[in-house]
C-alpha cells in the first residue's frame, strides 16, 4: 500500500505541538501510516487469564516480561497502563509507549450488566507523568463500547481524551467494541463499520476493532467497508486469541492487504510464548505491517531463519 498522502496533524493539533504530534506518529508507524500495536493492557480487561494456564509459558506469570518483549523487539508502541509504565519504566526507557487510560475486568457479564469504563486518569496526568519521567510517551488509548446502555458516557469522555492528546500532541487510539445486551451479533461487519465510523466522528487517529465475521467468514474482505466508513481515521485489528503462528501471520497480512487496515494490534499471540519466540513474533509482524513482507517471509522470520 502506498501513502495516500504525506501524513499531516488534524486541525485540533494546535500549532505549537504539531511537530510533536507528527513525531509521534511518524515514530510509531515508521512513517508508513500503519500500526503495530503490542497490547498489553490484559492485566485488567482479562485479569490472570491470560497470563498463567494451558499453553501459556512460566514466564507471562511476571508483568516485566511484558516489557521485556517490548524492549526487545520491532514493535510501533506497547500500550499499557500508567502503573504498570511507572513502575518497570525506569528499567526500560527504550520502549514506545502508549498508555491505556480506562479499562474494566471481565467478571461482570453483558447479561448482568452492560459495560462502562471510565479513565482512571487524564491526558495532562499522562502528559506529566511523560515531562517528569523523560519517557517516550506517544500516544494515549482509550476503551470504548457503543451498544452499551452507558456509551453516551464513554462517548463524551472519549470525545474529550482525543481532543486533550491532540493539544498535547499525543496520537489517540481508541478501542472499539459493540457490547450490551442488545447487540446481538458484536462481529456483524456493519456493526463494526459503523463502530469504525464512531471512531472517524470523535476524531481518533487509529480505531481498534475485532475483525468482523459474517456466516463463519471471517474474510479480510468483510473489512472494506469499515476501512471505508472510517475515512482517515486508520483500522487496526485486535489479535485474538493465541494460535498457530503461521495461521496468524497469514490474517494479518490477508487484513492489511486484502482488507485495507493499517496493521494490528497483538496481545496473547505475542506474550504466552517465551521471550525469544515472542520477539521473533514481534519482528514477523512489523515486517508484514511496515516492510511489506509477505507471508514466507514473515513465517521465516518467526522460525528464525531469516532476520
Amino acid at each position: 500500500m502506498t501513502k495516500p498522502q504525506p501524513i499531516r496533524a488534524p486541525l485540533d493539533v494546535p500549532a505549537k505541538g504539531r511537530s510533536t504530534y507528527l513525531e509521534n506518529f511518524q515514530s510509531i508507524t515508521f512513517d508508513t501510516w500503519r500500526l503495530m500495536l503490542f497490547a498489553g493492557d490484559q492485566k485488567v480487561e482479562h485479569l490472570n487469564d491470560d497470563f498463567s494456564g494451558p499453553g501459556i509459558h512460566p514466564d507471562d506469570g511476571d508483568p516485566e516480561h511484558l516489557f521485556r518483549i517490548a524492549s526487545k523487539a520491532r514493535i510501533g508502541v506497547f500500550a499499557t497502563q500508567l502503573g504498570m509504565i511507572a513502575a518497570y519504566g525506569e528499567d526500560y526507557p527504550n520502549i514506545p509507549y502508549l498508555v491505556k487510560l480506562n479499562g474494566k475486568t471481565n467478571h461482570i457479564p453483558t447479561e448482568q450488566r452492560d459495560p462502562i469504563s471510565t479513565a482512571w486518569y487524564t491526558v495532562d496526568d499522562v502528559a506529566s507523568f511523560a515531562k517528569h519521567s523523560g519517557l517516550s510517551i506517544h500516544g494515549v488509548g482509550y476503551m470504548l463500547y457503543p451498544g452499551s446502555e452507558y456509551e453516551h458516557e464513554m462517548l463524551r469522555e472519549a470525545a474529550q481524551v482525543i481532543r486533550q492528546a491532540h493539544v498535547h500532541g499525543l496520537v489517540a487510539v481508541l478501542w472499539v467494541d459493540p457490547r450490551g445486551k442488545n447487540v446481538k451479533d458484536e462481529r456483524n461487519p456493519h456493526l463494526i463499520a459503523g463502530a469504525c465510523g464512531l471512531a472517524a466522528s470523535i476524531g481518533s487517529d487509529f480505531v481498534k476493532v475485532n475483525a468482523p465475521q459474517a456466516d463463519e467468514d471471517s474474510s479480510a474482505a468483510l473489512l472494506k467497508e469499515a476501512v471505508l466508513a472510517a475515512g482517515r481515521t486508520r483500522v487496526i485489528c485486535a489479535g485474538g486469541p493465541a494460535r498457530d503462528a503461521g495461521a496468524l501471520l497469514r490474517e494479518v497480512h490477508e487484513q492489511i492487504y486484502r482488507g485495507g487496515v493499517s496493521g494490528t494490534a497483538t496481545g496473547r499471540n505475542i506474550h504466552e510464548r517465551a521471550l525469544p519466540d515472542a520477539i521473533r513474533m514481534c519482528n514477523a509482524i512489523s515486517a508484514v505491517t511496515f516492510d511489506n513482507a509477505d507471508i514466507k517471509t514473515a513465517v521465516a522470520i518467526y522460525q528464525g531463519r531469516r532476520a
